[in-house]
């Protein structure tokens, strides 16, 4: 039986200690793009840990991200019945925190390009983003992996971009 968000969002949420995770803390249940909205508080947040954590325990935090995020996801998508629910936004979160890590320090263009070039690998899901989306499907540990990993590609795929950007400056 799938859970209906709509109607008890915080009943499912706090449900399992995954699920708070996976959706963003509640930016996931945003009824316009979510994702968008879980990129946002990916960018927030990023900066509230930074005034109080290093580089390194910064990269330590979004390397736990990432691993854990693989559990976040499977467990949470298995319990909604929905191969990789729109709800879910770990997978932004971790990613877009990744592309900071890497990215910082960098003005607030410099930012705002890393947010508009992850959203628009994301979402539109260009050449090897397309790729990595199709090859982990279902629920489970393969479709938990899936979940994370095209937002990776994405991150990837952006940080590429910035590269480049920042080279022919």
């Amino acid at each position: 039986m799938r859970p209906n968000l709509h109607a008890y969002p915080g009943r499912f949420m706090w449900s399992h200690p995954a699920h708070p995770f996976a959706l963003g803390f509640g930016a996931g249940l945003s009824p316009l793009a979510p994702g968008t909205v879980g990129t946002l508080w990916a960018w927030a947040s990023f900066h509230l840990l930074s005034l109080y954590l290093n580089t390194a325990e910064l990269a330590c935090v979004v390397a736990a991200a990432i691993v854990l995020g693989w559990w976040f996801c499977t467990v949470t998508a298995e319990h909604m019945q929905v191969h990789d629910p729109s709800a879910i936004v770990w997978d932004e979160i971790a990613a877009f925190w990744l592309v900071l890590l890497v990215w910082m320090p960098a003005s607030f263009m410099g930012q705002l390009v890393a947010f508009l070039l992850f959203r628009f690998f994301d979402a539109v899901k260009p050449g090897p983003v397309g790729w990595a989306d199709r090859a982990f499907h279902g629920l489970g540990w393969r479709g938990g992996f899936g979940i994370m990993f095209d937002d990776l590609v994405a991150a990837f795929c952006t940080l590429l971009c910035l590269a480049f950007w920042q080279a022919t400056r």
